[in-house]
């Protein structure tokens, strides 16, 4: 008798230990499926210019980006070179579960933004096509004096792209493309095409190369000018949540 009421004892308590254990799992596999990927923002410079060339103002604008929002946005520039290494890393982060791949639905709620300067800009595009065949969607695309790539077309925007925004300038030896499309309408909204002239207009590049400001003149006025940028930072952070210091500001006044 008693020997029964041991084993039935044993057998109870190993039940409870199994439920619990279940429930314990079933409570990570709910914070692991509540894991969301932060917003990312992609910048590409343009030519042969480092990433972390502080000089260039797209290597500006993520650099305070990331000082104002930390971890809650992944911000990132890469040299234009670079655009597979900033696909595969896009891929990763929205792989907040690290299954191998992105399952459809962290693709589905993608918050991506690419921004580009010349080079760069053309680079922007074809990245956005890239994530098309991959099924991700693009919150904004924005090209800087965008310069297209031999076999590249920097002009029309994939359909995946829910906004896009061009800024360019026509003077001068190298100067971008006028004139962004939408492939579909109906999915993609041109925020418009910025024309920006600098024949009588000079803005200040002294960090810049000698050849830079006498050989491209206006395209490099372009990149340096705080207008532009301005705008292109706003852009951005239209799709983005709070910086950490606005959000901290907040919960003060509450």
């Amino acid at each position: 008798m008693l020997g029964h009421l041991i084993f039935f004892l044993g057998s109870a308590l190993t039940n409870a230990q199994q439920s619990r254990a279940t429930a314990n799992l079933n409570v990570m596999e709910v914070e692991d499926s509540a894991k969301e990927a932060p917003p990312i923002v992609i910048g590409f410079v343009g030519g042969f210019v480092r990433h972390d060339d502080m000089v260039h103002s797209g290597v500006q604008l993520a650099s305070h980006l990331h000082a104002e929002y930390g971890p809650r946005v992944y911000v990132q520039v890469f040299e234009n070179r670079r655009r597979e290494e900033a696909h595969q890393e896009i891929l990763k982060i929205l792989d907040s579960e690290h299954r191998g791949t992105p399952t459809d639905e962290q693709k589905r709620n993608a918050r991506i933004i690419i921004y580009g300067m010349s080079w760069g800009g053309s680079e922007t595009v074809e990245l956005a096509r890239e994530l098309e065949r991959d099924k991700i969607p693009v919150l904004l695309a924005i090209t800087v004096d965008s310069v297209a790539k031999l076999s590249q077309n920097n002009r029309l925007i994939p359909g995946n792209v829910a906004e896009a925004a061009n800024f360019y300038q026509t003077g001068g030896l190298l100067h971008g493309e006028p004139q962004i499309q939408a492939a579909d309408p109906s999915r993609t909204k041109i925020l418009g095409n910025f024309r920006y002239e600098y024949d009588d207009k000079s803005v200040p590049c002294e960090n810049y190369p000698w050849w830079d400001r006498y050989l491209v003149r206006q395209h490099t006025q372009i990149e340096c000018d705080p207008a532009v940028w301005n705008r292109v930072d706003s852009l951005i952070r239209s799709k983005l949540p709070p910086p950490v210091q606005a959000s901290a500001a907040q919960s003060e006044k509450h």
